[in-house]
């Protein structure tokens, strides 16, 4: 698994989420749980479930309180890749094989399902109800982004905003209610669920905007699947789309997407176009807009050292290279 460095002062407590992750995968149904196993020793960030570790910290910090919670955020995010992998036909995650290639779609779908369903039992046990509600109304949404990015492949006329409403919705939710629960869960008051909602909603957009780019900049190696997927399977991200207002780049762009789309071997030449292209520099430039955002919303929390980490983790999200 794949750490980052700043959770020092949550490893004890990370650890613990892992161990219970790995509890909860097991099942009498034997297939069930070595695809369930098998997803989870592919590793991860473990970055949602370390946040809500982290927005408890800002009040009355109880693991027991915590812990259930985070494990159910890091199900909720492992039931929703097992389904992207099946939508995507992706054969491998993280530099191994997906649950898809080694078990197959039907399969696949149904740990995805089992994921999310340990999940609700896991949420199932805290009082406030705005637990409940607000994982309800995210989990509607994140289906609404994945539907949205569906239907709009291969659309080269989507915008901008097009753009930013699917990533909310597939990716900053996520994170901004993995925030927003953590210190709800603790029982803090509302400027601190308000702050670090608000800062989860601007870090998520950095995080998915990143991701996009690495699609283009990183390596296969650094990434553990084949660079440019997102451009082969149609997903119009950022890059591409400020690229595709570029001028004669732009018209040739559009031309090799449609290529791609019945099947031709435009792929290559497209990728060096956006690399070369205006796409690259203008989406760090917002991704560093919304890490300055998400660090001035911490001001509303205590200095602490917690509130330290919190604005290295987001400074860690705009240069990350996996």
């Amino acid at each position: 698994m794949k750490t980052i460095y700043l959770f020092e002062e949550i490893a004890d407590d990370i650890q613990k989420v892992e161990e219970e992750l790995q509890n909860l995968v097991e099942t009498e149904i034997q297939v069930l749980s070595n695809a369930s196993a098998h997803l989870l020793r592919a590793g991860g960030k473990r970055l949602r479930p370390a946040f809500v570790l982290l927005a408890g910290k800002f009040h009355n910090d109880s693991r027991d309180k915590l812990i259930p919670l985070a494990v159910a955020l890091e199900l909720i995010h492992m039931a929703s890749l097992v389904h992207d992998d099946v939508i995507d036909a992706s054969l491998t995650r993280r530099g191994v094989p997906t649950v898809k290639a080694c078990w197959g779609n039907r399969i696949s779908m149904h740990t995805g399902d089992y994921l999310f369903a340990r999940a609700l039992q896991l949420v199932s046990q805290y009082d406030d109800p705005r637990i409940i509600r607000i994982l309800a109304d995210i989990s509607v949404k994140m289906v609404e982004g994945e539907i949205q990015q569906i239907i709009t492949a291969f659309d080269v006329e989507q915008g901008i905003k097009d753009y930013l409403y699917r990533i909310k919705r597939k990716t900053a939710l996520l994170i901004s209610t993995s925030c927003g629960l953590g210190a709800i869960a603790s029982g803090a008051p509302p400027e601190i669920v308000r702050g670090l909602t608000r800062y989860g909603h601007y870090v998520g957009m950095a995080f998915q905007i990143t991701d996009d780019l690495l699609d283009f900049t990183s390596t296969e190696e650094e990434l553990g699947k084949a660079v440019g997927c997102d451009l082969s399977q149609g997903i119009i991200t950022l890059p591409v789309i400020y690229t595709l207002r570029s001028g004669f780049p732009g018209l040739r762009l559009r031309e090799l997407i449609k290529d791609i789309e019945q099947g031709g071997d435009g792929l290559a030449e497209a990728l060096e176009i956006v690399r070369k292209g205006p796409g690259i520099l203008a989406s760090y430039n917002l991704v560093d807009r919304y890490v300055e955002k998400a660090k001035q919303e911490l001001r509303w929390l205590p200095p602490t050292p917690t509130r330290d980490t919190l604005a290295n983790i987001a400074d860690f999200i705009s240069n990350r290279q996996f």
